[in-house]
């Protein structure tokens, strides 16, 4: 990235090296207590080897909006960003019992070779209790490399506090989500866990940290979560989209994960909505079996397509990302920031296909 352009390639590429040095690091210092903890480390740099970056890229444009400059040391504060997802990645895929994620095998999926050796062990049961230790190490970490990353101590401080609200916002949506499931299907309960589970810390609370960092008044601040808030909640519309009609060699997740797991999206729940009785007698008999594929998995998608769910969430991400940009039209930030932001704002909303 230049000092006037947005690269976003460029961007990525600096990001990945700050994760993959620090992460290499600790993940060899915590083997190094035990050779029996090599694939638990292992798990560590696999957590942070794969993404698009986002997270960094909206607390670094934060700091940028505010007039602030390029920075090694924000770029490493911002990254910490990622290892929060990081660990909200492996503690969901743990919850929701994701076998694939980047077309890889998740945590607790890939540590059953770690103990599938011990006599008598529930190599499952152990597995899944590592990958929630890799989650809370990853978030351990995050804290970590913040307050490492080399910005001043006064800057940290104006920041720290957001960093419980985007925890417990965060938490509350697992929760939410966790208690939504098998519940009747209500497309604004469903929003409502977007907006918690990953809106707020996907695009918000980055570009609050950010700001905050930078110094931002209270009026961009606002601003911020006008722009952030809606964009999150599209983006994860856009995700749950493509989850169940995407290319799983693009989306690298199973099609079918969340209708067995009858997981409360957005998407599910208009299709209730739209339903008639004879349709909803075939979600019933469909939704929540674990052998969901195939001709079931068509089947429910046939469903969606001639009730025009799918166009219905369509239309409530292209309002979303409307409304992102009409908010940051109104805020007074330099021209790079706004090109960068708007650039964003589609990208993190595009269709794979």
């Amino acid at each position: 990235m230049t000092a006037d352009r947005w690269e976003p390639v460029a961007f990525k590429a600096r990001v990945d090296e700050v994760l993959r040095r620090f992460v290499a690091q600790e993940a060899d210092e915590f083997a190094a207590i035990d050779p029996v903890l090599d694939p638990v480390a292992g798990q560590l740099e696999a957590a942070v080897a794969n993404g698009k970056r986002l997270r960094t890229a909206f607390c670094y444009w934060g700091w940028r909006a505010v007039g602030q400059p390029d920075s090694d040391a924000l770029v490493r504060a911002a990254a910490s960003m990622e290892l929060v997802h990081a660990a909200a990645v492996v503690h969901d895929d743990l919850i929701d019992d994701s076998p694939l994620r980047h077309g890889q095998p998740t945590a607790h999926i890939a540590l059953r070779d770690a103990v599938v050796r011990r006599p008598g062990a529930d190599a499952d049961t152990a597995a899944r209790s590592l990958a929630m230790l890799v989650g809370n190490l990853l978030m351990a970490l995050a804290g970590q490399l913040f307050a490492t990353s080399g910005l001043p101590a006064a800057y940290l401080v104006r920041a720290r506090p957001l960093w419980s609200v985007m925890a417990r916002e965060l938490i509350a949506g697992e929760c939410l989500e966790i208690l939504r499931t098998g519940a009747g299907p209500d497309t604004g309960a469903s929003l409502k866990v977007i907006r918690y589970k990953t809106a707020k810390y996907t695009v918000e609370q980055p570009l609050l940290i950010g700001g905050a960092l930078a110094g931002a008044s209270g009026r961009l601040r606002e601003g911020y979560s006008s722009y952030g808030l809606p964009l999150g909640e599209a983006f994860q519309l856009r995700d749950d989209l493509l989850g169940l009609f995407g290319d799983a060699e693009l989306t690298g997740k199973a099609n079918a994960d969340d209708l067995r797991g009858q997981r409360p999206t957005a998407l599910l729940a208009e299709t209730w909505r739209l339903a008639g009785d004879g349709e909803r007698k075939l979600l019933r008999a469909l939704l929540g079996r674990g052998d969901l594929d195939g001709d079931g998995l068509e089947a429910v998608r046939e469903v969606m397509r001639r009730l025009r769910a799918p166009d219905r969430i369509e239309d409530m991400i292209r309002a979303r990302v409307d409304e992102a940009l009409d908010a940051l039209r109104g805020l007074d930030v330099p021209a790079q920031a706004a090109s960068a932001l708007t650039a964003l704002a589609h990208s993190v909303t595009a269709r794979l296909s």
